[in-house]
Order: C-alpha cells, then structure tokens, then sequence
C-alpha cells in the first residue's frame, strides 16, 4: 500500500513538474510576442533598400552602348555586363544608378569637333556641330574606351568606375570631351571655311 501510495505521490509530482515547464514555456512565448511590436528586443534593425535593376531591352541608349560593348556577336554577355555594371553602380552608392549612367553620358556628349578640310591646297582644322546621332555615337565611344584603358578588374567594375567618373565631370570619356572642345576654340578663326 505505501509503494501505491509513494508512486501516485511520484507520478503527480511529475505531472505537476510538467505543468510548471508548460506555464514557464508559455510565459517565455507571451514575453517575445509583447517585446516584438515594440522593436525586436531593442536590437538594430537595418532597413533594406528596395532595389530593382533599371536594365532595360527596349531602351535606345541601353541597346546602342550593349551592341558596341559586345564582341564577337556575344550580346547576352555585353547584357550581362550592363547589367552587372547598374549594380555595381548601386554598391558604389548611387541610389539611382540609371540617373548616373544619364548624367554620365550627358557629360560626356561633346556639342562641337573639329573636321580636317583641305581648301586651296592646305588641309584646315574647322570647328563644326555635332549632330545628335554623333554626339551619342561619341560619348558611348569614349566611355567604353575609358573603360577599356582602365585595366585589372573586371569589365563591369571598370565601366560602373568610368560611369561614376563622368556623372562626377571627371574621367577620361569627360577629358576627350573637354580636348574636342579646346581644339574648336583653338580653331575657331577658321569656322568661316565651313560653308566650303
């Protein structure tokens, strides 16, 4: 009778002990789903960027600068690069990258050239207007050119580099520009030969 008596003893006192684990689990649960509206527990929270890649197919000025990157008819991996180059851009800082990769070109889009003229048996250096088709036809040429001279990274890497050169009115693609422009001025007293 006292071995009964001593097991019903054992088996509540382990029911009981398994109630208060219960009750403490529960309590532990209560407390994280309260601390949880308020912040996390008072840990930093990071807030991620939502970020979507601006590379589009349809672009005009996206296609040109893919097809003069490309080489050897591979156009997915000109792609690939773009679009590797507007993250890089983004990790970089910029918050928006096609903004840059704009500004950039704008930078870099030279408004006058000269064009070398033989007239009367001397070749002249004259100023003249770029046309539009030209003028972007020249910047993509250049950007790329500075990307290529920059060596030991990936392509990507160095076209985001030159991209963020020129938004910044720096780099080489900027300097071609600014070297167009001073033999224009350079020359300007020879603009009149251009209606020959």
């Amino acid at each position: 009778m006292a071995d009964e008596t001593n097991v019903a003893v054992s088996e509540t006192a382990s029911k009981n002990s398994e109630k208060k684990d219960f009750a403490s689990s529960e309590a532990v649960v209560t407390t994280k789903k309260e601390e949880s509206p308020k912040g996390g527990g008072g840990g930093k929270t990071t807030k991620k960027l939502n970020y979507q890649n601006p590379f589009s197919y349809t672009d005009p000025i996206q296609s040109k600068i893919v097809n003069c990157l490309m080489k050897r008819g591979k156009k997915t991996v000109a792609q690939r690069i773009i679009k590797d180059t507007f993250d890089e851009l983004f990790r970089l800082g910029e918050k928006d990258p096609l903004k840059a990769f704009e500004i950039a070109l704008k930078n870099a889009t030279p408004t006058v050239e000269v064009k070398a003229k033989r007239i009367g048996g001397s070749v002249y250096q004259i100023p003249i207007d770029v046309s539009t088709k030209r003028q972007q036809s020249l910047s993509v040429r250049w950007i790329l050119q500075g990307a290529r001279s920059r060596k030991g990274r990936p392509m990507y890497k160095r076209l985001a580099q030159e991209l963020l050169d020129a938004s910044q009115d720096t780099g080489i693609a900027v300097n071609k520009k600014k070297e167009a422009h001073k033999m224009a001025r350079a020359n300007k007293a020879f603009a009149h030969l251009a209606r020959y």
